[in-house]
């Protein structure tokens, strides 16, 4: 529900303008009651604007939903899969390719995010985590969704270790480029060309280690949070990756 007022939203969004560049592709992903007065605020600019969740279906008895649809002519796509929404709304894997496929066959962009919670991590199961995540997740999608993705940017994955995020400890550099390599050669047992598709990092990213994370190997982005709250540090995380 960040950022809580709508201000602070739109002033952000403006502070996100002229920082993108043919190298770095910039987009912010205010809550949904924000939304269109963001996509007023950034009327003409780079700044692409997502959504931060989507609903599976097209219409229908769903409150408090916002479909792929409704989104459509206001921002350029939307974020599935954060673990904050798989936690609270109880989403799975299977959910979040469902929530994938309608945004993909709606036209939006969708940054898809997977990651394994420490427990995991610790118990040695990452690239399993990964793996099934992948398989019965984007797997999941109708292939002639994922056959369209080739050599464009109509996804994005995100990293997101999910001990990492709110934590203020990201992973490391080198821990993230050996996920997003498992990441990868796993895209590409379902369809997906790995190596076309962005990937980001995801948690507890902040200025002071961003640099890190634009010069780990695989690692083309990142998905900020907390830190995009505040614009100069959101500006230096977008700089690093220049």
């Amino acid at each position: 529900m960040n950022p809580a007022q709508l201000p602070e939203a739109t002033a952000l969004a403006r502070a996100a303008t002229g920082l993108g560049s043919a190298a770095v592709t910039v987009g912010v992903a205010p809550p949904a009651a924000w939304l269109i007065p963001v996509a007023d605020s950034l009327r003409g600019s780079d700044v692409l604007l997502f959504g931060q969740d989507v609903h599976w279906e097209e219409k229908g008895a769903f409150t408090g939903q916002v479909s792929a649809p409704m989104l459509v002519g206001v921002a350029n796509g939307t974020i599935v899969g954060h673990s904050e929404v798989r936690r609270d709304q109880g989403d799975d894997d299977a959910r979040v390719a469902r929530k994938a496929a309608a945004a993909l066959r709606s036209g939006l962009r969708v940054v898809y995010c997977l990651g394994e919670s420490l427990e995991e991590r610790q118990r040695g199961e990452t690239d399993a985590v990964i793996a099934r995540q992948v398989r019965e997740g984007l797997g999941a999608i109708e292939k002639d969704l994922l056959s369209a993705l080739d050599g464009t940017w109509r996804l994005a994955v995100a990293y997101e270790p999910i001990w990492a995020i709110g934590s203020g400890v990201p992973a490391s550099g080198a821990q993230a480029s050996e996920a997003i390599a498992t990441l990868r050669a796993e895209l590409g047992r379902v369809g997906v060309d790995g190596e076309a598709v962005s990937v980001l990092y995801g948690g507890s990213v902040s200025a002071s280690s961003a640099a890190e994370f634009a010069g780990a190997d695989g690692v083309d982005g990142a998905l900020v949070g907390g830190a995009s709250l505040k614009a100069d540090e959101f500006a230096a995380i977008v700089r690093a990756f220049r």
